[in-house]
């Protein structure tokens, strides 16, 4: 069956507001048709340099002006980071995600040196997954040399509410930077958070902005908003879980071969609700106690709930096979010094105002 790349968002929304259990059932369907109902890839998401950001993301606790108590840290030593990675792969992920608080990738020292976590890891034969903010096409280039298996970049909401959430970057170069990385043979991990405020029709239009893409992204993560103190949305109420499950099952309906990824929120799901998101079409998680700075599942209350559920965490590279490592010294891109210009939109969004004036007060 052909993927369909036309969605608009009158059909999304359609899907969403289905019958709950209709939604369910139709969901379920096509997750049977496509993907293994009992396996389910198990990823590990690490800061490897935390706190600083000069964006103004209002659900994010690494921007440097808001005073959300995060610790940050410098960047990790590869070294460092290749010990996080085996101690992922003995619980049993199968991919490490690398996070960068930054805005976009620099082209210098370090750079290169997460260019070398990438082939350390790929060696480990483990997925490797970054995402580090904007990226030119040649520096997607080096990430793929060096093995990276994923890019991630998420479109975060709609077109329309992104305005709401962020200033300091466009929802074009979102898509450009997703648009560099398809031109290498790097995966596509894309998608957005809920509960930050918006409307079911910003949920379509964020799944009419991911399913319209060509090839659609090969993952999809689907997050709930975690307030956390001290940012612009510290007190939206938590998303209920039937609305993560009717987002899944929208998700997994239009983007049938994407593995959809239950992601933050999950400390506040029961494992009843999440077995309703398994059932839905999730087939994806972050384990580990942190994912970058909200907190998270341990990984043995994780497997406990595999068991219970009978399922299985998936194997690396059944998707897509294990790319080839370049070394350094034999890479056709080079450090080219770009000094790329990325969007600054620079309209005013005042709860971000508002939280970063909080933040100069108490200092």
């Amino acid at each position: 069956m052909a993927i369909k790349h036309d969605w608009t968002k009158e059909e999304i929304l359609e899907i969403y507001n289905k019958p709950f259990m209709e939604l369910l059932y139709e969901a379920a369907t096509i997750h049977r048709l496509h993907h293994d109902p009992n396996t389910v890839q198990v990823s590990t998401l690490l800061s490897i340099k935390t706190g600083g950001c000069p964006e103004d993301c209002g659900y994010c606790p690494q921007a440097a002006r808001y005073h959300t108590d995060i610790e940050g840290n410098d960047l990790m030593s590869v070294n460092q980071v290749k010990a996080q990675a085996l101690r992922a792969k003995a619980s049993g992920s199968s991919r490490v995600c690398m996070g960068a608080a930054w805005r976009n990738v620099k082209d210098g020292a370090e750079f290169d040196s997460v260019l070398e976590m990438v082939r350390t890891i790929n060696k480990l034969d483990m997925e490797v997954c970054c995402t580090l903010g904007m990226i030119t096409e040649n520096q997607a280039q080096r990430l793929a040399e060096a093995g990276l298996y994923a890019y991630n970049h998420n479109l975060d909401s709609s077109e329309e509410y992104y305005k709401e959430v962020i200033s300091t970057r466009g929802y074009q170069d979102r898509l450009d930077t997703i648009g560099n990385v398809r031109k290498t043979n790097v995966t596509v991990c894309s998608g957005g958070i809920i509960g930050m405020g918006e409307t079911i029709e910003d949920r379509a239009g964020m799944l009419v902005a991911l399913a319209t893409l060509n090839p659609q992204p090969e993952s999809v993560p689907i997050n709930a908003l975690v307030p956390v103190e001290g940012t612009p949305l510290e007190e939206q109420a938590p998303v209920s879980i039937w609305d993560m499950v009717r987002m899944v099952a929208t998700t997994r309906i239009v983007m049938p071969e994407t593995q959809v990824r239950l992601s933050a929120g999950r400390t506040q799901m029961s494992r009843e609700g999440q077995a309703m998101c398994f059932f839905a079409g999730a087939n994806s998680i972050f384990a580990g106690d942190k994912l970058l700075t909200t907190p998270n599942p341990d990984v043995s209350e994780d497997m406990e709930m595999f068991k219970a559920l009978g399922l299985n965490p998936q194997k690396p590279f059944v998707k897509k096979a294990q790319p080839e490592t370049v070394a350094a010294e034999d890479s056709k891109f080079q450090n080219l010094g770009e000094k790329p210009k990325w969007t600054r939109p620079g309209h005013t969004i005042e709860r971000n105002l508002e939280a970063q004036n909080k933040q100069k007060a108490k200092i």
